[in-house]
């Protein structure tokens, strides 16, 4: 356990000489992903099919908040529907414009959980996202994840149904917004998944909250046992087509990266636990102190000697070291004192021999 903790001290250390520019790259990395699978998936207008655009998209978004990742990542989806129909791509800006207006609007910290969790379904990798947005989001992060869910799902009907949609001439407009929205709201699967996952993140936060040991060990089990039940049952219910294997090792997956995350946000020492009372003019206090687990840094100091190389300053050294010693033991105005009180006392004795 030393050698972990020894080694995510050094992972924070290198972390925080470089952030200034780790944060930026991480950035341009993850536009560029997002970017680059929106045009494979979608694909429908060829000039946003270009990686030199994407490479100046990225790198905009390297500079630039996070929130602009899921701007472009709007505005490339949009444009690649607008491509294939004109009638989804306005369905397709109503949902977009009221993800934003009831919440993003208000929450823009997590706007890059609505850009990441298609990615992550697009990955077979979605279970993460609950249990991850529980230990370190609000209970409130229940919302942009459903909003992530729903735009995935969005996003998978219009290439799902790119044939049909196509195939409909112009003025069957109100043919292409029923086929959208049916298929939309008839998915079963997408349907258990928001409820899943929102209740997931709901529970695991609270969980991690409670002042009780290994409570983000006990949140992260809760999380995924309850994400497996709720899948399993939807599908029972409604058919919703889940594969119990890919379930499993997506919940596996999970638990490992929420570890992981456990180890470098809330790794503490409960055998070291301490509980404080204090209290005072108008409250009493209870607290539970529980300390990180920590190792002391080992500072290493280095001594330089320099030695000269006259032999006659050495000499002269040595000399003033033996007399600055001879002076700590026989200080002048101890001898003083001593000699004062001698012939005091041999004075006295002639004096008393007189008489």
């Amino acid at each position: 356990m030393t050698v972990l903790l020894e080694i995510r001290e050094k992972i924070k250390e290198i972390y925080s000489r470089i952030d200034a520019f780790l944060i930026p790259f991480v950035r341009f990395l993850l536009a560029f992903i997002v970017l680059r699978m929106i045009n494979d998936r979608l694909g429908y207008m060829t000039r946003l099919d270009n990686t030199a655009l994407v490479l100046i998209a990225s790198l905009l978004c390297a500079v630039l908040p996070g929130s602009m990742i899921l701007f472009l990542a709007a505005v490339f989806s949009l444009a690649h529907i607008y491509a294939l129909s004109l009638e989804v791509a306005a369905v397709t800006f109503v949902l977009y414009l009221l993800v934003y207006l009831l919440y993003l609007r208000f929450a823009p910290k997590e706007s890059l959980v609505v850009a990441l969790t298609p990615v992550l379904f697009a990955l077979h990798i979605p279970y993460v996202v609950p249990i991850v947005m529980g230990l370190v989001g609000t209970p409130a992060s229940a919302v942009s994840v459903a909003c992530g869910i729903l735009v995935y799902f969005l996003l998978a009907t219009v290439t799902g149904n790119a044939t049909n949609i196509g195939g409909m001439d112009s003025d069957e407009a109100i043919a292409k917004f029923r086929l959208v929205i049916d298929s939309l709201m008839g998915n079963k699967q997408m349907l258990v998944l928001i409820v899943a996952f929102a209740v997931v993140t709901i529970v695991v936060c609270l969980i991690r909250r409670l002042s009780i040991e290994h409570a983000w060990t006990i949140a992260i089990i809760a999380g995924v046992v309850m994400n497996v039940m709720i899948l399993l049952v939807g599908d029972l219910i409604y058919d919703a087509g889940f594969s119990f294997g890919s379930v499993i090792l997506g919940s596996l997956l999970a638990v490992v990266v929420a570890k992981v995350l456990e180890f470098f946000r809330f790794c503490v020492d409960y055998s070291r636990t301490e509980r404080v009372q204090f209290e005072d003019e108008e409250y009493y206090y209870y607290v539970k102190a529980v300390p990180k687990m920590m190792v002391p840094r080992s500072e290493r100091t280095v001594k330089r000697i320099n030695r000269s190389s006259n032999p006659e300053a050495e000499e002269y050294g040595r000399r003033s070291r033996m007399q600055e010693e001879e002076e700590e033991y026989y200080p002048e105005d101890d001898d003083v004192e001593v000699w004062e009180d001698d012939y005091e006392e041999e004075e006295y004795y002639e004096d008393e021999g007189n008489e």
